[in-house]
């Protein structure tokens, strides 16, 4: 078996979503808009917020810079992988790894993108609380 180019520990892992790229995602090119790559970077991140801490409540409060290394096409599938980085008091930081499994291709897999989002864990009044608290 070939090994994957990407980074390994990554994508032996499961991703925290996966979802195919559809026209609606795309601009007239056929390419996917950035901002739809972005809010599933925000999914994907909350999701390994959540099972990391088992708190059910985070509303994300940045996201550092994101450079887009290649383009997403209709068609393409899209795995997002998270790690947590740090946990604090009532935050927690996670690294997105986007990868884009090429439509047609037998298995070309890219490297998309990451990023680093930090959430903050609040209540159900949107106040902002420890985590685990």
């Amino acid at each position: 078996m070939e090994k994957d180019t990407l980074n390994t520990s990554m994508t032996e892992r499961d991703a925290a979503i996966r979802l195919t790229m559809m026209p609606r995602d795309t601009n007239a090119h056929g390419t996917v808009f950035g901002g739809i790559i972005l809010s599933y970077i925000d999914v994907a991140g909350g999701v390994e917020a959540v099972r990391h801490t088992k708190h059910d409540r985070f509303v994300t409060v940045a996201m550092k810079e994101v450079i887009f290394h290649e383009p997403v096409f209709m068609g393409d599938l899209v795995s997002f992988y998270a790690e947590t980085l740090k946990v604090g008091n009532t935050s927690i930081t996670v690294h997105v790894v986007v990868e884009a499994e090429r439509f047609g291709s037998q298995g070309q897999k890219v490297k998309v993108t990451e990023a680093e989002v930090v959430y903050v864990a609040i209540n159900q009044f949107r106040e902002k609380v420890k985590i685990g608290g």
